[in-house]
């Protein structure tokens, strides 16, 4: 069962909650019986007005300025009514209660002018109570009065300071409150968007990786399929006549069909979506090192020293780039000696450096594999450098930057 009282409706609620507090407490004070002032009142009157003046304070208006004038101009109304006819003692009070709306509903200027207003018919009222307690006639037998009209005017004046500063301090704390609520939105808004661009990036390079893979398994294992299935039909043909030759091509044929295992077992590895799941970053670079090695006959010397708590994300970003690097070098370099260095000090720094053919870096700047090593850098805010010349090996060079708490 839902709630009359739709308090979702206000925009902060613990203010919402201060003007219940404060109207209660003039609601109690109208009940109470002393003769001060002494002139007809009107509670029950006084006491519809509070209720319409709380029930106002649920819902403000919104956008448009026509609502919010009309809004205004009843409480403005309210306030007059219980004022003048009702005679209402705590009116210091709802007028604290209309400029703490009105800061929620005008801008600076407009909300200026109702806190003018506020403190004007403020004053009006304590000069008019002033006048009545100081000059008012007395008989000629009564005392004259305890207190010196001195001191109702420092009391006068008082009081008057004392509203003007409140009304100042409320100005300014609910400037401070909508202020830091418009900083929580805006960073919440920041927020989302850094991660719907995280998503999309994270999709973008999740596409980009995989048109690379296709691209692998189209040139390496679709040609190792076809050389396979010719050397097949090869041995078929010269079973008879040639046993001897038929069994160089199946051995050929094995050999093949081996290397496309290897690559297949490679891009399943590839895909898969976090290697670092159950193993740390040492391990994991150590199993890529000897599978490597494995391939190729080469031990690539690795000399890792991390001294700072580095993130998974950078973690993931560091292996991919030396999964790439062996895979690359495996293919095209030739090499026989291949170094890789991970080490972190402000940031983390990785280098993959081999002796192999090198290349011509300005010609082979569209490969998925170098490009999507470079992206896998840029997004976690590092940088990603290639150095190489024909015939001069190649060193890959990255660095990651380190959040400090």
């Amino acid at each position: 069962m839902r709630s009359p009282l739709q308090t979702s409706k206000h925009p902060i609620h613990f203010l919402l909650y201060l003007e219940w507090i404060l109207l209660g407490i003039i609601a109690v004070i109208e009940f109470l019986r002393f003769p001060f002032p002494p002139f007809t009142r009107f509670p029950l009157l006084n006491l519809l007005c509070l209720a319409l003046f709380g029930v106002m304070g649920l819902r403000l208006p919104s956008e448009n300025k026509l609502n919010k004038v009309i809004y205004t101009g009843i409480e403005i109304g309210l306030i007059l009514v219980a004022s003048l006819v009702g005679k209402l003692r705590m009116l210091p009070l709802m007028l604290i209660i209309l400029v703490i709306r009105n800061c929620f509903i005008f801008e600076r200027q407009r909300r200026l002018i109702i806190t003018g207003f506020a403190f004007v018919l403020f004053l009006l009222r304590e000069i008019d109570r002033f006048q009545y307690r100081n000059f008012r006639p007395r008989p000629p037998l009564k005392p004259p009065p305890l207190v010196v009209p001195e001191r109702w005017i420092f009391i006068l004046l008082s009081s008057i300071f004392v509203f003007g500063l409140v009304l100042v301090f409320l100005q300014l704390l609910v400037d401070a409150v909508l202020a830091e609520r418009r900083s929580r939105e805006e960073l919440a808004k920041a927020n989302a968007q850094l991660y719907r661009y995280a998503l999309r990036i994270e999709d973008v390079a999740t596409l980009q990786e995989r048109n690379r893979i296709a691209r692998e398994i189209h040139d390496s294992l679709g040609h190792s399929l076809t050389v396979f299935n010719l050397h097949l039909e090869a041995a078929l043909r010269l079973l008879d006549s040639e046993p001897a030759e038929a069994k160089d091509f199946l051995l050929e044929a094995k050999q093949v069909g081996a290397t496309a295992l290897k690559e297949v077992r490679q891009s399943v590895s590839t895909l898969r979506s976090n290697p670092l799941q159950s193993q740390s970053l040492e391990n994991a670079i150590a199993s890529l090192i000897d599978d490597f090695h494995k391939s190729t006959g080469i031990s690539p010397t690795c000399h890792i020293e991390l001294y700072h708590p580095v993130s998974t994300e950078i973690k993931t970003a560091v292996y991919r780039i030396i999964q790439e690097s062996l895979t690359n070098i495996c293919k095209y370099a030739r090499a026989t000696e291949v170094s890789i260095q991970v080490w972190a000090d402000a940031d983390l720094y990785l280098s993959i450096r081999d002796n192999g053919r090198g290349f011509h870096l300005e010609q082979t700047t569209t490969g998925f594999g170098l490009q999507g090593m470079r992206e896998r850098a840029l997004v976690l805010g590092g940088s990603f450098k290639i150095v190489t010349a024909p015939g001069e090996g190649c060193q890959i060079i990255a660095n990651f930057p380190l959040l400090r708490v």
